[in-house]
């Protein structure tokens, strides 16, 4: 899962990030609205967390500009104002869900997965043959066994179970498990490959497609 976090105040972003990525989701971070503009003209993120009172071009506005310009991005807006007249204003901008400060973190995260649900890419659950993947309660099993999977592992199945059968390319994989830090030149997503057929066992169900990417 992809998400995007924008947040002026550096110390709850870093925060918010370094909590979401400990729950196994790609983040990036923008401190303003110029620079949310610019990180979703350049990605395709499930959900993009919001603040609403924001330098440079007000959360108002960028919310108006996800909507018109038709990104499939879930909006999470956050704000200081509690009141219900600010809720209903935040979900009239278009926005798909709405957090008042101070929130707790487990709560974020509930509604930040829901919203992920919300999208093509990510249905509540995924099965292939005697593998399935509860992408709510996280759990993956094959056969009835459970697999010991690590976010990222997690992550990279998710996109190759969503696809369908449809090849899966490194950078869609990057760009869908990992966060703007990575490495494109690494060979970071083979070796997640490798572990996860390692894990997953026989027969094997990952393909490696030469010039291509994987599927399943």
């Amino acid at each position: 899962m992809r998400v995007l976090v924008v947040e002026d105040h550096a110390k709850l972003a870093s925060a918010l990030a370094k909590g979401l990525r400990n729950e196994g989701m790609a983040v990036d971070v923008a401190f303003d609205g110029e620079d949310a503009l610019a990180h979703v003209a350049g990605v395709d993120y499930d959900v993009v967390v919001l603040d609403r009172d924001l330098p440079k071009i007000h959360g108002d506005d960028v919310c108006r500009a996800l909507v018109d310009y038709g990104h499939e991005s879930r909006i999470l807006m956050l704000t200081a104002a509690s009141s219900v007249d600010d809720r209903v204003e935040g979900l009239g901008l278009g926005a798909d869900d709405y957090l008042a400060k101070p929130f707790a973190f487990k709560e974020l995260v509930a509604r930040v997965r829901a919203l992920a649900r919300r999208t093509p890419s990510h249905p509540p659950a995924l099965v292939h043959g005697d593998l399935s993947l509860d992408t709510t309660r996280r759990i993956a099993t094959r056969g009835g066994r459970p697999l010991a999977l690590s976010p990222k592992e997690f992550a990279v199945l998710e996109r190759l179970l969503a696809a369908q059968g449809k090849v899966v390319t490194v950078g869609e994989l990057l760009e869908g498990a990992w966060d703007e830090m990575a490495d494109p030149f690494t060979n970071t997503v083979k070796m997640t490959i490798s572990r996860l057929r390692s894990k997953l066992g026989d027969p094997p169900i990952i393909e490696t497609v030469p010039q291509g990417g994987y599927r399943i």
